[in-house]
């Protein structure tokens, strides 16, 4: 069933920032979750200036990544509305063969939009946004920049794949110019989302003109962890320069 744009109003969790706002992060869960499942997000003990996003379902094993004050951050869902059909329960590889449902994940598109088109609207430029998730909110979060927002200054997929006929491919091929970098994570022995599925998504962007690492976590399974926070926390200080610099302590 295709999401209604108009129907879907999104749950948020939003961390403003502490000092002069001049970056945002949006953060896309997988399905299953809710924002309340996911709203660690917290002063940094100790600290007037920074900020912790901690990583939902392991934020008890595994702490949290600190993020600087002038960096905005909101958490609401790609969810049940992405209608992505290659998520199974069962791994099989005719799952990554499934067509994508599209009518869901544009509709989806259209709502994220006019988020990205708030922070906009609120000063924010676009080379100060980035975009990523985990799971089918990674898969979302590609499919909003690599074919609405290819100016943002970033994407990152945690534990995510795209089906082997993506459209992202398909407009990828015809799209000029450049494209976000994107930053992959993903878990050796994930068995929702296999790590060989995300290695090929990875290669396949990079083959064309993606600029895309991919880091592999050792016996991770489908959840996050401090080395993976970590990661994306340089890879998101080295992404939005200037007053953030000297604030990654």
């Amino acid at each position: 069933m295709a999401v209604s744009p108009s129907a879907v109003r999104l749950q948020r969790c939003v961390v403003s920032p502490a000092g002069k706002h001049s970056a945002s992060l949006i953060f896309l869960h997988g399905s299953g979750f809710s924002q309340l499942l996911w709203e660690s997000f917290k002063y940094k003990p100790g600290s007037q200036n920074e900020r912790s996003f901690s990583e939902g379902p392991s934020a008890g094993k595994s702490g949290g990544m600190y993020l600087s004050a002038s960096v905005s951050c909101c958490l609401t869902h790609a969810g049940e509305a992405i209608g992505y059909a290659a998520l199974p329960h069962v791994v099989s590889e005719e799952k990554c063969k499934e067509a994508e449902h599209l009518e869901s994940i544009d509709g989806m598109r259209q709502v994220l939009t006019e988020l990205i088109d708030d922070e906009v609207k609120s000063g924010i430029q676009k080379s100060r946004i980035l975009i990523g998730g985990f799971s089918m909110g990674g898969c979302m979060a590609m499919h909003l920049a690599y074919r609405n927002h290819r100016d943002v200054a970033g994407v990152f997929a945690l534990s995510s794949f795209l089906n082997k006929d993506s459209a992202i491919y398909k407009d990828l091929l015809q799209a000029d110019g450049a494209f976000p970098e994107l930053f992959q994570c993903h878990g050796t022995a994930d068995e929702l989302v296999l790590h060989s599925w995300g290695e090929e998504t990875n290669s396949k962007l990079k083959s064309l003109g993606v600029s895309a690492v991919f880091h592999s976590l050792p016996n991770l399974y489908h959840d996050l962890n401090r080395t993976e926070l970590e990661r994306l926390k340089s890879w998101i200080l080295t992404k939005l320069p200037g007053e953030t610099d000297g604030q990654n302590k």
